[in-house]
């Protein structure tokens, strides 16, 4: 599923071909995604495209006729042509955004999970409504983690990867975030220290940061707008490292379900608190 890192890299990369444009037309070859794309959709033609961003791992495309929601979901990924281009629409290319200047924005997604949304303002849409801090914001501190964790005896992964604490932890860079600030997964929230609070905060902003700017995590369902995949997956530190030696101390990289999602820890640099 691409997370926070790759729907940033798809901002970044269909921003320069979109913002000052005007929409030509959208063209849906698929309603059925994860809810119903919208049908005020076919009446953006003639918007002019203001600005894009992200808020967790919605992509909104902001324009004078409202606004575009654009989730990902587990297989999504959003590509840019041009209407001279010699490229047959494929099996799952399920929306084209056509500007008048002849950029296609087109969408495709094999697992059809993700969204195609229209809102009047993103901000006030009930999807975004509750969710948490961005991570890199100054909003998501050590003292705001710290507060939050109280008395709770949830897991610290699940903690983390809940979007009404912070969004767009997912679960490969929370088990990154937590293998760095030496905190074991299934460890109860609760017991998070103050200075554990600021480590960890810490971590989660270098290790997104540093996927942004390598360009995502090399998925393969994922495909950055260049059509070039990312390459923060091949310095991973213990996700999908199960059997492996620990980059820290050597020791087996284990794994566990926590929270229906698989765990990968090492059990020597992460102790659990007994």
């Amino acid at each position: 599923m691409p997370e926070l890192p790759e729907v940033e890299t798809s901002v970044r990369g269909v921003s320069p071909y979109l913002v000052g444009q005007t929409i030509k037309h959208i063209i849906v070859r698929q309603k059925q995604l994860r809810w119903l794309v919208s049908d005020e959709l076919s009446m953006m033609d003639g918007a002019n495209i203001l600005n894009i961003y992200r808020r967790a791992k919605y992509l909104i495309i902001h324009t004078d006729k409202g606004d575009i929601l654009i989730h990902l979901g587990m297989s999504g990924s959003l590509g840019i042509l041009n209407s001279t281009t010699n490229k047959d629409v494929g099996k799952h290319d399920h929306v084209d955004l056509v500007t008048i200047n002849g950029t296609i924005l087109r969408y495709n997604d094999p697992r059809k999970f993700g969204a195609w949304l229209w809102v009047e303002k993103a901000e006030e849409a009930d999807l975004l409504k509750k969710l948490g801090p961005e991570p890199l914001s100054d909003k998501f501190n050590g003292d705001y983690l710290y507060k939050q964790s109280r008395n709770k005896t949830v897991a610290i992964k699940n903690f983390i990867m809940n979007n009404a604490i912070v969004v767009g932890v997912g679960n490969i860079y929370a088990c990154e975030s937590l293998f760095m600030a030496g905190l074991h997964p299934d460890m109860a929230t609760k017991n998070l220290k103050p200075k554990q609070a600021e480590r960890l905060v810490k971590v989660i902003k270098e290790v997104l940061t540093k996927a942004i700017i390598q360009g995502g995590t090399t998925l393969k369902d994922f495909i950055q707008p260049d059509g070039k995949p990312g390459y923060f997956a091949q310095v991973l530190k213990v996700y999908g490292r199960k059997g492996q030696e620990c980059y820290n101390c050597g020791s087996t990289i284990e794994s566990k379900v926590i929270g229906q999602r698989n765990s990968f820890y090492c059990p020597k640099c992460q102790k659990l608190p007994r």
